[in-house]
Parts: C-alpha cells; structure tokens; sequence
C-alpha cells in the first residue's frame, strides 16, 4: 500500500481516514478537495486539474482522498492507484455527517442525493476500466473500515 485512492459520497469520512491512514503508514496525505476548490467554492477547470492531478500522482508514495463528483477526473489517480478504498456509506449516515459538521450548499446536496444512483455506476465502471489491477476495498458500514483500520495498524506494528 503505497498509493492510496480514497473516494465515496460526502461527507462519509474519506479525509479523516486519510488522515489516519497516513498516521499509521507515513505516507503523505493530500487531500484534494482543498486543492480543487478555489476561494468562493469556484471548481479549478477541468484541464487545469487534469494537470494538477498528474503531478500529484507523479510522487511514489501518496493517499489522495476525494471524490469531486461530476468535476473530476478521478480515472488518473485511478491508473496510478495500488489500493482504492471506497467508502460506500448509506444516504442517511453521509447526510447526517454533513449536517453535523458545517452549511452545505445545494449542488453538494443533489450530488450527495443521487451518488448512489449517478456516481457510483460511473466510478465502479472507471475502477473496473483503469485500475483493474488495484486492490479494492469495498466498505458499507463504519465497523468494516474500523476492522481494516486495525488491520493495517497490527500489520504496520502500530496496534
């Protein structure tokens, strides 16, 4: 595990398992919503991210976690990808998420609505298309990814 891809519906979690991943590996941690959403929340054009992401995915060691919607250009972490790790969390919980932790706008709202019906096919398909040789982890619950969490640190000597 040296290049790791986070993706999932908002506000599942992705950047705090990020963060605890890279406590656990030392890997570097980059968290690209902070990169790609400009001041005013202005999306970073879609050539210019492109560019951006092929420098990041550049680096031999990395967790990337986001998951930009019909913004991104998700197929080049993919490529680059060792393990994908995809938080595929229930409506209810994710929406509960983002209510707790801050104001969302609408357009997060219809995107966190129809993730599992518009977003998810898309991202199953580009997984299966550009990183077929990834190990992909699938979790549907928190418990699951707290069970690989520990794995990881037992496997890492950190438990």
């Amino acid at each position: 595990m040296k290049r790791v891809a986070i993706i999932g519906r908002g506000a599942s979690g992705k950047s705090t398992l990020a963060g605890r991943l890279g406590e656990i590996t030392g890997l570097p941690v980059i968290e690209l919503d902070k990169i790609f959403w400009q001041p005013g929340v202005v999306a970073t054009p879609r050539d210019h991210w492109t560019a951006i992401q092929e420098r990041l995915v550049a680096e031999e060691r990395w967790i990337m976690d986001g998951d930009l919607g019909p913004y991104d250009v998700v197929e080049i972490r993919l490529r680059a990808a060792d393990t994908i790790l995809f938080l595929d969390f229930s409506l209810r919980r994710c929406a509960w998420r983002a209510i707790r932790r801050s104001r969302e706008r609408g357009d997060f709202w219809q995107w966190l609505l129809t993730y599992h019906w518009q977003m998810r096919p898309i991202l199953m398909e580009a997984i299966a298309k550009h990183a077929a040789n990834a190990d992909l982890h699938v979790f549907r619950n928190p418990e699951a990814l707290r069970r690989f969490v520990a794995k990881v640190a037992r496997e890492t000597g950190l438990a």
